[in-house]
């Protein structure tokens, strides 16, 4: 089981070295930009666990009144810096630090993937408490369960813990909570092998 504590503390300890090894290219990123487009011009965004802002809290702030909450200080510290017109909040996913329907869209990349198995329907289930009727939730999932934990990720001599629920649950996590999967981009969508290949992205709105 994923210790959230110990997500947090490797967050904090090797944040300059995630930034640094952070890719702000890919299908990611592109599936993104037209999640932005599709949305009002007055939105309000929450990107839920933004890590060091970049790049997908600094490129909703572009466009959008942007939000974000991670539950690492020392990446909220670096959000603030590479992200300054965002507001930022400390907070665990599971019960998150805002007002319910304070929000137009919600994006969670590469982020539920850290929450610990028994809690990810939970935390689908505050995205639809924080969004307004019809919100917009766009978030990344791995395709099948996996559980794992490196000592030494990225060369840093921290450790890191990740427990993928796979995509299949996700889509009933997403369903539970009232929401309509309206699109799913993957593997075969494509352009080449970089480090979004594995992901699957998921638009979805929330049903009244």
């Amino acid at each position: 089981m994923v210790d959230k504590e110990a997500v947090r503390r490797g967050y904090d300890e090797l944040a300059e070295a995630y930034a640094a090894d952070r890719n702000e290219d890919g299908r990611g990123r592109e599936v993104l930009s037209g999640f932005r487009e599709s949305l009002p011009a007055s939105a309000r965004v929450l990107d839920a666990g933004c890590g060091q802002g970049t790049p997908v809290l600094r490129d909703l702030s572009a466009s959008a009144t942007a939000v974000g909450t991670d539950i690492s200080r020392t990446q909220l510290e670096l959000a603030a810096d590479r992200v300054p017109d965002a507001d930022l909040a400390q907070g665990d996913m599971a019960a998150l630090p805002f007002r319910d329907g304070a929000f137009d869209a919600v994006t969670a990349y590469h982020s539920l993937i850290h929450v610990p198995r028994g809690q990810h329907q939970v935390v689908v289930d505050e995205f639809a408490r924080v969004l307004d009727d019809g919100g917009r939730l766009l978030c990344s999932e791995g395709p099948d369960e996996w559980r794992g934990t490196n000592p030494d990720w990225l060369d840093s001599g921290v450790e890191m813990q990740w427990h993928i629920a796979g995509i299949e649950a996700t889509r009933d996590h997403l369903r539970n909570a009232g929401f309509a999967v309206e699109r799913e981009w993957g593997v075969a969508d494509s352009l080449d092998d970089g480090d979004d290949a594995r992901w699957t992205f998921l638009s979805a709105r929330l049903e009244g």
